[in-house]
């Protein structure tokens, strides 16, 4: 089993401070693309324009020195805009492959939702196989490949819903929000003469991130712990208020994301506090309220908390 060393708690904790000078007060949310990062998974941030989704991206390829793409999704875009073509050189005689922006370490999807679904469907195999195949050849992605796409949750012309299958590849959902007043004020202050990505410099590399995402899965999770995981995805199913609940993908998911949220947080193990603490980012988008509880005011958070209700939590977990 590889534990964290001394070193690979030195990087993780460079990043978030490298990350936590261009977006203020988010450390918790800095602190779940990390956990997504280690943990080899996608994130689907939904939030309303201009909270700094866009710079925490780049921000994070900046500063582990990954290469990085931007896509701009509308309904114009081609599903060969994201995997790229096959070309015909008259002088080789031969087709050869165009890599498209999906070949690249960070790929940012700005507003998938408003990609057509068969744009949408053409990022399903880079993000579940990592590989595209192009003209019936396969490309392999490069180590690690990272989608974060973005979409505005209150802008609903000329968007196109994604469809539950796609939902479910994304290890993690979640939102970063309007800063707190004073946060606002140091921000409008720090970015009035110099934006912040101008002065960020990197603090580790992608050979030091592939390291930790090897690290991550040696993360010791007990027997315990994965009784409590299991037992809380299927009471998911069982509720009252779900029409569908979450997936077995979901059980591993939450696995993942518990032992690279450990990893982030300094621990070689998991507790039930880690669990509880991501199964909203992680399983909320995974399950659909049924139409009675929506009208009723029941929410994924609500639900999932009457799902703890009747789950024991374990104790003794660090064995």
């Amino acid at each position: 089993m590889n534990v964290a060393t001394d070193k690979d708690l030195e990087a993780i904790s460079r990043i978030r401070a490298n990350l936590e000078t261009c977006i203020l007060g988010k450390s918790g949310e800095i602190k779940l693309l990390l956990t997504a990062l280690l943990a080899g998974g996608h994130v689907l941030l939904e939030d309303v324009p201009g909270t700094g989704k866009t710079i925490l991206i780049k921000a994070l390829a900046k500063s582990i020195q990954g290469d990085f793409r931007r896509i701009q999704c509308n309904p114009d875009l081609l599903p060969t805009d994201i995997t790229g073509v096959s070309i015909y050189h008259p002088r080789e005689e031969a087709f050869l492959y165009r890599p498209g922006p999906v070949m690249t370490n960070i790929l940012l999807a700005d507003e998938i939702n408003r990609a057509t679904t068969k744009t949408q469907s053409a990022l399903l195999e880079a993000m579940e196989e990592r590989h595209v195949t192009v003209d019936g050849e396969r490309h392999e992605l490069p180590v690690p490949f990272l989608l974060l796409a973005t979409q505005n949750p209150i802008d609903f012309e000329g968007t196109y819903v994604l469809p539950e299958a796609q939902l479910d590849r994304f290890l993690m959902k979640f939102k970063l929000g309007y800063p707190e007043e004073q946060e606002e004020k140091r921000m409008l202050l720090a970015q009035s003469a110099l934006h912040p990505l101008d002065s960020l410099e990197p603090v580790t590399d992608i050979r030091t991130i592939v390291a930790l995402q090897q690290t991550a899965r040696s993360v010791h999770v007990s027997d315990a712990v994965a009784d409590y995981i299991v037992q809380i995805v299927r009471k998911t199913r069982e509720h009252p208020n779900l029409f569908l609940g979450a997936s077995p993908r979901g059980t591993i998911a939450l696995t993942q994301a518990a032992k690279a949220f450990a990893l982030v947080s300094g621990r070689h193990y998991v507790l039930p506090d880690d669990i509880k603490h991501l199964a909203p980012h992680v399983l909320g988008h995974r399950m659909i309220l049924n139409p009675e509880a929506r009208m009723a005011g029941a929410s994924m958070v609500t639900v999932l908390e009457s799902v703890f209700r009747q789950v024991k939590v374990p104790v003794g977990t660090e064995k």
